[in-house]
């Protein structure tokens, strides 16, 4: 059974993950946790644990049991002025089994358990970790994940407050892969964050797997207006220093306008466009097609479409 190891975190990397699930590919799942937005902030500041929120996600996109038990864990607390005020299950479950079992990799071996899910799931780091952006115009710095995506037009480098050391089973994990995949989301504080560990980098740079990059669909506001395909990938480039993005895979098929303007007007996000040129100058591979859906409005990826353009790639590949 071929190997993948996934990097990233947020909506995207759930989504990505509830596809290839369904194929017969050994799934490895690295989650940034340097989060302090919403629950997860307030849990890892009330903790001093890292950040829960994405574990939790690539967890229940991950599960293989009855629905009621991923609502149950999905579910969120709201009632204003009480402690569990926004909280959702599962990042307490999570905060609890941490305290349990002594870290966040063994809470989330022990939830994978319960949710019957197949491959691991591993943080980047056992640490609470912040992102800071620094900016070569001026002395200011931007603290946490919230503040550094707001702010980045005015951030020239990125890196961690203090320097991490990253969970012990990921270089072995990045060795045995038949493909490292860097999912769609937030570029700057989901995707780039696991390269700025020196060992990530280190390992992926004497990995012989190809590097994979799914593209977003859509451009985030503060972070990567007006980018095309293109921009993505030389951004990643930059960060994995001496390797190299090889394939990126990217959606082409027209989207309704009406969705499109709607998308401009309310979220001002605009589409990610597939520049082939400049993409081909990059020596990237391109493997495209239609692997959008509309999703009560929103534009996501088709995470079958999306897992199966994959494992088309894994099969027809030989290393």
């Amino acid at each position: 059974m071929k190997k993948v190891i996934v990097f990233g975190g947020g909506t995207g990397l759930s989504c990505l993950l509830s596809g290839l699930k369904l194929f017969p590919v050994e799934v490895t799942t690295v989650i940034a946790v340097s989060d302090n937005g919403s629950s997860t902030g307030i849990l890892k500041e009330e903790y001093g644990i890292p950040a829960v929120g994405d574990v939790g996600k690539v967890l229940l996109s991950m599960a293989n049991v009855d629905e009621d038990f991923v609502d149950l864990l999905s579910y969120r607390f709201h009632k204003e002025g009480t402690s569990l005020d926004n909280h959702p299950v599962r990042n307490i479950l999570l905060t609890a089994l941490i305290d349990l079992k002594g870290n966040l990799t063994e809470a989330a071996g022990y939830m994978s358990k319960l949710l019957n899910v197949r491959g691991a799931v591993l943080p980047l780091t056992e640490e609470k970790v912040d992102l800071v952006g620094k900016s070569d115009f001026s002395d200011e710095e931007f603290y946490g994940q919230v503040d550094v995506s707001r702010n980045v037009r005015y951030i020239s480098s990125l890196s961690y407050d203090h320097d991490i050391r990253i969970s012990p089973e990921i270089p072995d994990k990045i060795a045995e892969s038949d493909l490292i995949i860097f999912s769609p989301g937030s570029l700057y504080t989901s995707i780039l964050p696991h390269l700025l560990a020196n060992d990530i980098v280190e390992a992926i740079r004497t990995a012989s797997a190809p590097i994979m990059y799914v593209c977003n669909l859509v451009t985030q506001p503060g972070e990567t207006d007006h980018y095309n395909v293109s921009d993505h990938l030389q951004i990643l480039n930059r960060y994995l220093r001496q390797r190299k993005v090889d394939i990126v895979v990217s959606n082409n098929a027209r989207i309704d306008e009406d969705i499109i303007e709607k998308y401009l007007q309310t979220e001002n996000k605009t589409l990610v466009e597939s520049d082939r040129d400049n993409i081909l100058a990059l020596g990237t591979q391109i493997v495209e097609d239609s692997i959008f859906s509309i999703e009560e409005g929103k534009i996501r990826h088709n995470a079958l479409k999306t897992a199966f353009l994959i494992f088309s790639y894994l099969m027809k590949t030989e290393y």
